[in-house]
């Protein structure tokens, strides 16, 4: 059966906003696995921590499994004693998204993160030798080394998930681009990526929008979307379908695919569906069919 899951919101909302929309996707949304914790910018940690036991009980009353995400970029002390700290806890399963816990976390079960890179069954196999259960594949990887990565991880009993809905992670930067545009510096950024819950849009000189920043991070502008491959990656056997929390209605979102996913709708409706969602926001699933990123691509027939 494959799962539906909902990975850790990467955009800095104010923590009661958290609080409510796990409030509602306990309550309401047809997820299998909810990703919990901050993965962008350790800076927002303390804003969101003092609510986790809280938002981890309510999502549990809720039939859901939760997993507690890593950060991302590691470069700090306090950073580096973040990562022992997730390593170490007990009760749950964790994701690592940088290769730094690594170090605290071979030989013990892990899962892997979009954001570790994992591109080929080789890789995949190494470090499923040193404790990776599960592996989230890049939003950049084709359908075709998808399915490579999916018949690699039956043999190993390895979980193969990826990204189905949400802007696409493209970069984790060192600088704060997200603080630099706003004349500030990211010692002293006053938290402005909470302007933006979906990120802050990017132009070109042509004044075309083409990327979106959050904090550090470097996401698409279009929604990666994959509704009308949502087929194919049933036939390939992948394990678990990821959707990247957005302000929209999430729930509604994972009803749509819980449906597709049970059989009780087909991949034209799913993208309906999904379309009617987030409206007239562009949707993306280029990198799927081995193409530029950006482009929106009907499935071969």
């Amino acid at each position: 059966m494959t799962r539906l899951t909902l990975g850790p919101i990467l955009f800095h909302w104010p923590a009661d906003r958290k609080v409510d929309f796990y409030a509602r996707i306990a309550d309401e949304a047809p997820i299998d696995t909810v990703y919990l914790g901050e993965v962008i910018c350790s800076k927002r940690t303390p804003f969101f921590e003092p609510h986790m036991p809280e938002v981890i009980e309510r999502l549990e009353r809720g039939g859901k499994t939760v997993v507690l995400s890593s950060l991302s970029e590691v470069m700090l002390k306090r950073e580096r004693d973040m990562m022992a700290a997730i390593v170490a806890t007990q009760g749950h399963e964790i994701e690592i998204n940088d290769a730094s816990a690594l170090l605290f976390a071979s030989g013990k079960p892990h899962r892997l993160g979009p954001l570790m890179n994992v591109y080929n069954e080789e890789t995949m196999g190494y470090l499923a030798s040193r404790g990776a259960t599960h592996v989230c594949a890049p939003a950049e990887l084709p359908g075709a080394s998808l399915a490579v990565l999916a018949a690699r991880g039956r043999e190993l009993g390895v979980g193969v998930e990826a990204q189905v809905f949400g802007r696409a992670s493209l970069a984790i930067s060192a600088r704060c681009y997200h603080a630099r545009a706003h004349g500030r510096v990211k010692d002293n950024c006053q938290f402005v990526c909470q302007d933006d819950p979906d990120g802050m849009v990017l132009k070109g000189m042509d004044g075309k929008v083409f990327l979106a920043v959050n904090g550090v991070q470097t996401l698409s502008h279009a929604y990666l979307d994959l509704s009308a491959d949502w087929p194919a990656l049933r036939d390939a056997g992948v394990t678990d379908l990821r959707l990247s929390p957005h302000d929209l209605d999430m729930v509604g979102l994972a009803r749509a695919w819980r449906d597709a996913l049970d059989g009780k709708t087909g991949a034209g409706e799913l993208g309906a569906r999904v379309g009617g969602i987030i409206g007239p926001a562009p949707r993306a699933n280029g990198f799927f069919h081995g193409r530029a990123g950006h482009l929106r691509v009907a499935p071969a027939a």
